[in-house]
C-alpha cells in the first residue's frame, strides 16, 4: 500500500492546520479523568477483539504520546484514533472500507491499515460535510487511484450548495435508499431527523458487526464536548440520543472519544436531565441584568442578553460541578453547553 506523506510531513501538514499538540515529557506525567460509566478498561490491541462496553485504557494519554490508537473491534473493523479525532475501517476480502477521511491524519489511517492488511483501500465514506472528519479525502484519493467515494445525497446537496471544494463524492447514496453495499457488508443508513450538529447528518450501522459510526453526537466516556460538538442549539440534540438508542449495535464510534456503549447512551441521558435541571434552577435565580458591571457606559442592549445568558451558564456548572466537576472536560464544555440549554429553555416555553 503506497504512503500518502513520511511522519514528518505528516506532522508537519497537522501543524499547519493547527491541530498538533505538545506531547508532554512523559507518559507517567499525565493524569487520566475518571470514567463517565465505570468502564472496564482493557489494553490497546490490533489483533484482540474488544469486548461489548470495555474500553481502550489510558485514551487521553495515548493521543498525545502515540501516532495514532489501533484497537481491533471485531473480526473485520477496526476503530482508530490520532490526536482525538476517531473513525473506523471495515476489512474486507478485495479491499477496505474508510468511515471518513480525517483532516491531517490520511498517512496515519494509511499506517494503521498496513499493520493489519496488504489490502488497499478501496472506498472511503463521508459521514457528513464537516471538513474535519473528510478534509483528508484528497490524499486518500491519490494514494488509491480508483477508490470509491460514498455519500448521500444530503451531503451531496450541502457539499453543493457551500461550493466544497472538497473531492465530490463518486457515488451518492439516493434520499430513498437505505444503505450501500460494500462486498457482502450493508451498511445502512438512519438519517437523523434533527439537525442540530449538521444538516446532511445519519448514523451509519454496519449490519451484521454490531458496529455503529456516527460522529460528533455522543463522545463516549466523557460529558457532551464543549458546544455540543459544534452544534447550533440545543434543539433536536436529545432527539439525536434516542435515535441512536433506537439503533442495533454493540460498538460506537463517536468519531471522538473512546469506544461506546450503551452505558454511555446511558450516562448522556442522566446528564442531560441534570443540565437541564440545574440550568433551569439558573433561569430562576439570576436576575436580568447579571453581568452587566456598568449599565451607564453601554451605547448598546446587548450587553443585557450576552451578560446575562453566561451567567446562566457559570450558575449551572456550579451547580453540576460537585457531581461532574472531575470528568473529561467538564470545566471547559459545561459552561457553554449550559449556555445554549439556557437559551434553549429560555426562548421555548
Amino acid at each position: 500500500m503506497s504512503r500518502i506523506l513520511t511522519m514528518t510531513s505528516a506532522f508537519a501538514l497537522v501543524a499547519s492546520l493547527g491541530l498538533a499538540l505538545a506531547a508532554p515529557a512523559a507518559a507517567q506525567d499525565i493524569s487520566e479523568a475518571p470514567s463517565t460509566v465505570g468502564a472496564t478498561y482493557v489494553a490497546e490491541s490490533a489483533t484482540e477483539a474488544l469486548a461489548p462496553g470495555e474500553k481502550i485504557e489510558k485514551l487521553f494519554t495515548k493521543n498525545v504520546t502515540q501516532d495514532y490508537v489501533l484497537q481491533r473491534l471485531t473480526d473485520r473493523v477496526y476503530f482508530f484514533q490520532r490526536q482525538f479525532y476517531g473513525t473506523i475501517f471495515y476489512v474486507g476480502d478485495e479491499g477496505v472500507l474508510v468511515f471518513d477521511a480525517l483532516e491531517g491524519r490520511s498517512a496515519a489511517v494509511e499506517a494503521a491499515i498496513d499493520a493489519v492488511t496488504d489490502l488497499p483501500i478501496t472506498a472511503i465514506l463521508y459521514s457528513h460535510d464537516h471538513a474535519d472528519h473528510i478534509a483528508g479525502a484528497a490524499e486518500l484519493i491519490e494514494a488509491n487511484p480508483g477508490v470509491r467515494v460514498i455519500a448521500t445525497q444530503a451531503t451531496v446537496d450541502l457539499m453543493d450548495r457551500l461550493g466544497s471544494k472538497l473531492p465530490r463524492p463518486t457515488e451518492v447514496i439516493a434520499a430513498d435508499a437505505d444503505g450501500f453495499a460494500f462486498e457482502d457488508l450493508t451498511v445502512r443508513v438512519a438519517a437523523f431527523g434533527s439537525d442540530a450538529h449538521a444538516h446532511d447528518h445519519a448514523a451509519y450501522v454496519l449490519e451484521g458487526t454490531g458496529v455503529v459510526h456516527v460522529p460528533d453526537v455522543i463522545n463516549p466516556d466523557q460529558p457532551p464536548f464543549w458546544s455540543f460538538a459544534g452544534a447550533e442549539g440545543y434543539l433536536g440534540y436529545r432527539d439525536l440520543i434516542d435515535q441512536i438508542d433506537a439503533l442495533e449495535w454493540d460498538y460506537l464510534s463517536g468519531g471522538h472519544g473512546n469506544v461506546g456503549s450503551r452505558d454511555d447512551v446511558a450516562f448522556y441521558r442522566q446528564y442531560l436531565d441534570d443540565l437541564e435541571a440545574a440550568v433551569g434552577e439558573a433561569l430562576g435565580n439570576v436576575p436580568w441584568g447579571a453581568g452587566v458591571e456598568d449599565p451607564a457606559s453601554l451605547n448598546a442592549h446587548t450587553a443585557y442578553l450576552s451578560g446575562w445568558i453566561a451567567e446562566i451558564g457559570k450558575y449551572a456548572t456550579d451547580k453540576l460541578r460537585p457531581e461532574y466537576g472531575e470528568y473529561y472536560g467538564f470545566e471547559y464544555s459545561a459552561p457553554k453547553n449550559a449556555e445554549l440549554v439556557g437559551m434553549y429553555l429560555f426562548s421555548y416555553r
